[in-house]
């Protein structure tokens, strides 16, 4: 029977080991190594190093992460932002990755792409009434009202008016 004589996993390890799965924010990976039970001095150490190798880069991962939602799950800079700040990302670094991200990708035709789906999709209800409910979704989906209003008045412009009074106070 052969022992295990392997070393226990060190800190750099278990964080290399999460970011070979996927992207994380410095907090992510703080609260992860917490977890698994290192002490805070290792934990620094730890991201320090990936900090100084550039496999962790908190800039870098917001405007990954702000792009590929944008992008391919069809979510808007608000939603974006409250993920961003979920992950730990600080203010202003969250901001400068979803600026970066809507240079590359527009957001307007996120929004036309998906009014276009939504419209299609619940064609028994009465125009205005679905232009509203179409707003309510783009708005959660994390869409700026102004933005939102917008498209939708070029897209149905007849049914406009049933967008009189939605818009949120600010966003």
């Amino acid at each position: 029977m052969r022992k295990n004589t392997s070393a226990p996993p060190t800190s750099y390890g278990r964080a290399l080991a999460r970011l070979a799965r996927r992207d994380h924010s410095e907090h992510e990976i703080r609260r992860a190594l917490a977890r698994d039970g290192f002490a805070d001095d290792a934990i620094e150490e730890t991201v320090r190093r990936l900090r100084r190798e550039r496999y962790l880069d908190d800039a870098g991962f917001a405007a990954r992460l702000a792009r590929s939602r944008m992008a391919n799950s069809g979510v808007g800079r608000n939603r974006v932002r409250m993920e961003l700040r979920k992950k730990g990302v600080r203010r202003a670094v969250a901001e400068a990755g979803l600026q970066e991200a809507l240079a590359e990708v527009p957001e307007a035709e996120t929004v036309d792409d998906l009014a276009r789906r939504f419209w299609q999709s619940r064609d028994r209800d009465e125009p205005a009434h679905r232009l509203r409910k179409l707003w309510a979704f783009l708005i959660r989906r994390g869409f700026p009202a102004g933005l939102v209003s917008d498209r939708l008045r070029a897209l149905w412009p007849r049914w406009s008016d049933a967008l009189e009074g939605l818009e949120p106070s600010e966003e």
